[in-house]
């Protein structure tokens, strides 16, 4: 496995807990346009890039996407790393096919399924932060708040906080069918629920609700009974960028989204509804209990292990790893290149993308 030249090392980091893997992976189920990004993620290994069908019994490490099932003819034995994507992902958004800047790979479990320990979970409850490592973090989380990254870095419009209001919320909503809703949601799951929900604790306050990304994009289902989230709050935006929206609001109210780890790098109030890997580490007020997260941590111990030690980052050429500081490098310089407004050609490529990939 490569070795990044981190500023400060740990045998917590992603590519320490990958060593030891089997030389010979079998990559299940992957669409092609994946495979350059994990044989990126995992060099020194043999990928064999198979059907969920086709199984070899003698397979010793199979590498699966979210939360997919473990095939039939697997062994017993057989080691899953589960992989998904990053935090701080790109320019443009991963269901329009974009290159990712970041993958997670996770030998337990993965990051947003609430009812087993993942990797992240694990290292927010056992991982050392020495000094420097916080120190690290701190800069990174400060830097990223200043260039106004966040995990996809879209919109092109402005918003400004009425200058009436009192208390703004920010309410994100999410994709309803997403894997993230059906294993860390706990009794809510659907995005209006959520939004009656904070209008009845929150009868004064200006709500904003801003739809997720995919579903403004059409390449993802609408949820159930979002064409009236007007009936519960003040305002809907699309197109503008959720820093944008954070730096100008108190509070946020989640399912699971990211958007309230987002929120937590800018120092605002976050309420979980669900269980997000972010929540239950005293940092967030809760709804709904976490009995295996005992461990208090500060801010930037969840941003340590979050953005440094959990996840892989990828150089844009392709071709090797990159620590996350050259990651943020590229993806500042990427969103100043592209900009935030839609090209002409977007709706086009998501015509096509809806029409032989689908809605979901």
């Amino acid at each position: 496995m490569v070795r990044l030249s981190d500023p400060v090392q740990s045998e917590f980091d992603a590519p320490h807990r990958l060593h030891g893997l089997s030389e010979v992976l079998h990559v299940v189920a992957f669409p092609r346009w994946k495979w350059p990004v994990i044989r990126q993620c995992l060099p020194g290994h043999s990928l064999r890039f198979i059907s969920a069908q086709n199984v070899p019994a003698q397979a010793r490490c199979l590498v699966l996407w979210g939360k997919a099932a473990l095939p039939q003819g697997a062994a017993p034995d057989v080691q899953i790393l589960r992989v998904e994507d990053g935090f701080l992902r790109s320019v443009g958004l991963g269901a329009e096919l974009v290159r990712p800047l970041s993958w997670v790979i996770d030998t337990r479990g993965i990051y947003y399924d609430a009812g087993q320990e993942s990797d992240l979970e694990w290292l927010l409850a056992h991982a050392v932060f020495p000094p420097a490592l916080v120190a690290r973090a701190r800069a990174l989380r400060e830097r990223i708040v200043a260039s106004g990254l966040t995990k996809y870095n879209i919109g092109g419009k402005t918003w400004q906080r009425p200058p009436q209001a009192s208390q703004v919320i920010l309410v994100p909503g999410q994709v309803e069918s997403d894997a993230s809703i059906a294993f860390g949601a706990g009794g809510l799951k659907r995005n209006m629920d959520l939004l009656r929900q904070v209008r009845q604790e929150n009868p004064s306050a200006y709500i904003v609700y801003k739809p997720h990304p995919d579903v403004v994009a059409r390449l993802r289902k609408t949820g159930v009974d979002e064409e009236r989230a007007r009936d519960w709050c003040d305002a809907v935006v699309t197109d503008v960028p959720m820093n944008v929206l954070l730096d100008g609001v108190d509070a946020v109210h989640v399912l699971t989204s990211l958007a309230g780890f987002e929120a937590l790098l800018r120092g605002k109030a976050v309420t979980c509804h669900g269980q997000p890997f972010y929540a239950g580490w005293g940092l967030t007020e809760d709804r709904l209990p976490h009995p295996r997260r005992k461990r208090r941590l500060q801010r930037d111990e969840l941003v340590a292990a979050t953005l440094i030690l959990y996840p892989l980052y990828l150089r844009r050429n392709g071709r090797t790893l990159a620590t996350p500081e050259q990651a943020l490098d590229e993806l500042a310089a990427w969103k100043a290149r592209k900009g935030t407004a839609q090209p002409w050609w977007a709706e086009i490529y998501r015509f096509f993308l809806r029409r032989f990939i689908g809605v979901r």
